[in-house]
């Protein structure tokens, strides 16, 4: 399965779980289109022996100094967990941060692998 159609598949299903209420399902979807992106971004930038799970992902994003502050924050909230949210100072809607988190790492890419 090539990285768009893996990246579109999580993000449909993150939506349509946020949608029904399963806010769970919803941020592991996001957690895991996140993390084919970062796969694919990894590789366009020559070191796709990278590895790690999703979480390990938007860690290694919330790191990157060079990516604009709001991504950093929304790998953040992704690795928020669900229990903690309620308490968190900020709102989190899963798909969007996702969304955003994608277009930054899909963007220079060659053949943008936005859904």
């Amino acid at each position: 399965m090539s990285d768009s159609v893996h990246i579109d598949r999580e993000l449909s299903a993150a939506r349509l779980a946020w949608e029904q209420g399963q806010d769970g399902k919803a941020r592991v979807c996001a957690r895991r289109a996140v993390a084919a992106a970062d796969r694919a971004w990894l590789s366009a930038a020559g070191d796709p022996l990278w590895q790690g799970d999703a979480l390990a992902h938007l860690r290694r994003i919330q790191q990157q100094k060079a990516f604009p502050n709001q991504v950093r924050q929304a790998a953040e909230r992704l690795t928020t967990a669900v229990t903690r949210r309620h308490d968190a100072p900020f709102t989190s809607d899963p798909v969007s941060d996702a969304a955003l988190i994608i277009a930054h790492l899909t963007v220079d890419l060659p053949g943008a692998l936005l859904p």
